[in-house]
């Protein structure tokens, strides 16, 4: 990735763009040649990264199928061992976040993201043989899974900014996100039908889950480390070694001009992050509101992403018709997130869709609050689909909107990995949220979702006001200098 040229001059005309290297060589290219590049960036990398990220989350999330299926008693740990286990996932996550992001930095996206795949394919593999082993082989698995998964959000996040402009960030963020939102909204789809297998070969459903879900996964990482291109400067696979490029040199130069020219803080003139750049990231106060804007507003998101199940079945529903019944508001996320993605992006207004997209979770989390006793499961059920809805769609949009206030190539990098350890810390609160002593209304658990929610929302006030107020008193030759 240190081999990419550097950009020092870029003209602009109506009908094409140019730039000249520093060896003095000048590429000049036409509108409709980028728009047809673009094209093919958008089917070479995108498919490549939603499809990391639905493994991802099938991954992560299939356990809270699982739990309909006799899962804690049949393993022989308690509903609160069962949330230690979900803190361990998202602590391993958090405590390799960084150090992970710095290791993409050097070795590239195609073997360092495939890799991890691989990994934590195969401990989501061995889940599948803890039936009978207690609480130590589950926390094991719920741990190790998160240290292998750590990371690889941000590197997906983070590879992006590498191929795309501004304008085009926060939608690829938004289909970034679908792999892991069509997860969610297939994986109780999918559970339905892998736990009728009870009893064939004398596993259990959910083992049949684990173990099927998981060898997928390896499926896919090896497809990654096939496919997956090294960077736009380098767009070869390791497998074809300097046999194939995806692109010609004319075309891989237009690729880093247009990106560079658009923003000039993505050239990557090193292959390792500064310490100054990891000090300048952690000094940056602006990112605080958006940190805790996902840490309080993900919480209740990975308290559903848990319980909505086991949620539904209190509600009156059938023990594995909840499972189908839970896609529904998945589905409807999916939609909002590629709603939010292209708005966020044909009008510039990161920060407006942020704060809306918090409201509307805001609205649904406390109509769950208020209808805890309510005799009609029906109208819960709805509540419950639409706070599902609401839960995530907004969270693209803000880590796109944190992308384009990065100062450089490093800081971004390690700006996203703090986001995401942000959502993953949300986790290790949100786990905790439902217990087993406040069901089956869970009148505690619903107010502190509600609680964390309108924190959230105050949150996600304070992030748009600081860059209005920045760009009024920090004015860089008439243009703002933040993006909001």
């Amino acid at each position: 990735m240190a081999d990419e040229k550097q950009l020092e001059k870029v003209t602009v005309s109506s009908a094409s763009q140019s730039f000249t290297d520093d060896d003095g060589q000048e590429i000049t290219w036409t509108e409709e040649e980028e728009k047809a590049l673009l094209r093919r960036v958008d089917f070479l990398i995108m498919p490549l990264l939603i499809l990391g990220f639905f493994a991802l989350q099938i991954d992560r999330g299939n356990i809270g199928n699982a739990m309909t299926d006799f899962f804690m008693q049949e393993v022989g740990i308690t509903q609160f061992q069962f949330n230690i286990g979900q803190q361990l996932l998202s602590t391993g996550i958090v405590l390799l976040e960084i150090p992970s992001n710095i290791i993409l930095y050097r070795v590239g996206p195609t073997l360092w993201i495939g890799s991890q795949i691989l990994a934590w394919g195969a401990v989501a593999t061995f889940q599948a043989f803890i039936k009978g082993k207690g609480l130590g082989p589950y926390l094991t698995t719920r741990l190790l899974l998160g240290l292998c998964e750590a990371g690889f959000i941000p590197a997906g996040l983070y590879t992006m900014t590498r191929w795309y402009k501004r304008s085009e960030i926060s939608r690829r963020f938004s289909y970034y996100f679908l792999g892991n939102l069509f997860a969610g909204a297939c994986s109780g789809l999918i559970a339905y039908g892998i736990l009728h297998m009870r009893g064939i070969a004398g596993l259990s459903g959910w083992q049949w889950l684990f173990l099927l879900e998981g060898l997928f996964t390896i499926v896919v990482g090896l497809i990654f480390i096939a496919f997956f291109p090294q960077s736009p400067a380098n767009p070869r696979s390791l497998i074809a070694g300097k046999s194939f490029r995806y692109f010609t040199e004319r075309e891989s130069a237009i690729l880093q001009a247009r990106v560079f020219k658009d923003d000039p803080s993505k050239l990557q003139p090193r292959q390792n992050v500064s310490w100054g750049e990891v000090k300048d990231t952690f000094t940056n106060w602006r990112i605080l509101p958006h940190f805790l804007t996902t840490i309080l507003g993900m919480a209740s998101a990975h308290a559903l992403g848990a319980y909505a199940p086991t949620l539904v079945i209190g509600f009156g529903y059938g023990r594995l018709q909840s499972n189908a019944m839970m896609t529904i508001g998945a589905w409807i996320l999916l939609v909002l997130n590629l709603l939010w993605g292209w708005l966020a992006d044909k009008y510039s207004k990161r920060g407006l869709m942020v704060f809306l997209g918090v409201l509307g979770l805001w609205v649904f989390q406390l109509g769950n609050r208020l209808l805890i006793t309510s005799p009609n499961r029906d109208l819960r059920f709805g509540f419950l689909t639409m706070a599902t809805a609401f839960m995530a769609n907004w969270h693209a949009v803000n880590g796109a909107w944190l992308s384009l206030n990065a100062r450089s190539a490093g800081e971004r990098s390690i700006t996203m990995a703090i986001f995401v350890m942000g959502a993953n810390i949300a986790g290790i609160a949100g786990s905790q949220i439902f217990q087993a002593h406040d069901a089956p209304v869970y009148r505690t658990g619903w107010t502190i979702i509600v609680a964390l929610c309108s924190a959230s929302l105050f949150m996600s006030i304070v992030a748009n006001a600081q860059y209005w107020l920045l760009n009024k008193f920090q004015k860089r030759e008439g243009e703002d200098r933040y993006k909001y």
